[in-house]
């Protein structure tokens, strides 16, 4: 134990981060296929444990078995421990219960939560966290009081009441898992508008991340005195939720508010009102680029987030305009844009891999369909045109690989690995042609 320890103590944040998550992973892998996880009507293999547990630990959402039907409520609670874990992040977590003990928290303890959030300073670190888990048991218990008239009508209710808590706390995390049965998620519940706007308001506040909410809070409600990635993360979400909303409505005229949820679910979360096998290409690909954007930094959801997908259209801008980047009366950091155009690159690597190998293994299915199931996985969303369970064994390790990396970070895994000082030397300079 005192090895594993010294051993921990010499990795770096975000290295002991990616391992937490892949030990995560395996355990829940493990719980998830003990008998008295498994009803004894239902058959769970172990890819198939492996990657219902890497979907809930990375709040997926992508489902090979039905979660109502294959899954007693002991698995159920299990895979909601797994969406809470993997939502808040096991560092969090981790933190959390150490707060909850009465220990100290030491220098590496708090540098793995400052990793993990993406918070800039170490200042408030214990503030932080509590605050963290404040906010996720307030938006949590509103989400299941909100919720629970809407199941208690077609379910008993003490089922309706476990309905409800999974629902808030899938929802809340961003995670497009339901235990509603028959692989319908919310489908049944496509006209009810008050089941849908409390599922949107919780995939929302899940996805623009703690920091935002607590500025929010500080400021009372006052933009100009929201910080700059306040403001940033607040314009780009609701640009997105209406152009989405738009979008959708043109190519597929499934209604204002079916539009507006699937523009606010596939933002992450996962889930779905309408058959999304069903939709237009044009209305497919309009959900591949919110799912690829995702949702914002330091919030339970995925994707190249908000702010890096801002940093690059400004960039876009600034060049036609001859400006420098900024936005809101603030100019952005020199090495913003280096890391936004690192990190679409890396997304669009991991994505294009991916995409290529499940069309080598899965060759009935449209590249549309395998598109739209990788970048699903990349964006930590959930939805599918319904392939999942019925793809190979080598496809689902695919889309394991490809959840994992969305929930770590392509630009984290990448950079882990590799300890090297920064060079104090450097080369000459020399100009080359670009574009």
């Amino acid at each position: 134990m005192k090895t594993i320890t010294r051993y921990l103590k010499k990795q770096p944040p975000a290295r002991i981060i990616a391992l937490g998550f892949a030990l995560a992973i395996l355990l829940g892998a493990v719980l998830l296929k003990l008998p008295v996880s498994v009803r004894d009507t239902a058959t769970v293999s172990w890819t198939d444990a492996l990657f219902t547990s890497t979907s809930a630990v990375c709040v997926t959402g992508l489902i090979a078995v039905d979660s109502a039907e294959s899954f007693t409520p002991f698995g159920q609670v299990i895979l909601a421990a797994l969406i809470q874990m993997g939502g808040l992040g096991v560092t969090s977590i981790g933190m959390g219960l150490a707060l909850a003990a009465g220990r100290r928290i030491s220098l590496k303890g708090r540098s793995l939560v400052r990793e993990a959030l993406n918070v800039d300073s170490f200042e408030g670190m214990i503030r932080l966290v509590r605050a963290v888990f404040f906010l996720t048991i307030c938006f949590e218990v509103a989400g299941v009081v909100c919720s629970f008239p809407v199941f208690v009508q077609d379910f008993p209710p003490l089922h309706a009441l476990w309905i409800s808590i999974f629902h808030s706390v899938a929802a809340f995390n961003n995670s497009g898992f339901d235990i509603l049965g028959g692989l319908r998620n919310l489908i049944p519940y496509h006209d009810s508008i008050w089941l849908n706007l409390v599922t949107c308001a919780l995939i929302i506040f899940g996805g623009i991340g703690f920091l935002v909410m607590m500025d929010v809070v500080k400021c009372r409600f006052r933009f100009h005195k929201y910080t700059l990635h306040t403001k940033v993360v607040l314009t780009t979400t609701a640009v997105l939720l209406a152009a989405g909303t738009l979008l959708l409505q043109f190519t597929d005229h499934m209604g204002w508010m079916a539009a507006f949820f699937h523009s606010v679910s596939a933002r992450t979360a996962g889930f779905s009102t309408v058959n999304i096998g069903t939709l237009s290409d044009a209305g497919l690909f309009v959900l591949i680029i919110l799912m690829f954007i995702g949702a914002s930094p330091g919030s339970t959801g995925g994707g190249i987030k908000t702010t890096t997908f801002f940093v690059l259209m400004q960039e876009v801008w600034c060049i036609f305009t001859k400006r420098r980047p900024g936005a809101f009366h603030r100019r952005l950091p020199a090495g913003s844009l280096a890391k936004a155009a690192t990190i679409l690159l890396l997304g669009v690597i991991v994505v294009c891999t991916g995409t290529f190998l499940l069309c080598v293994l899965e060759p009935e299915a449209t590249f549309v369909q395998l598109l739209f199931e990788d970048v699903s996985a990349f964006g930590t969303v959930g939805l599918s045109t319904g392939i999942t369970s019925g793809l190979r064994n080598a496809s689902k390790f695919v889309l394991i690989l490809t959840m994992y990396t969305g929930r770590v970070g392509a630009f984290t895994l990448l950079s882990i690995w590799v300890e090297r000082p920064t060079p104090v030397a450097r080369y000459t300079e020399e100009a080359i042609t670009i574009g």
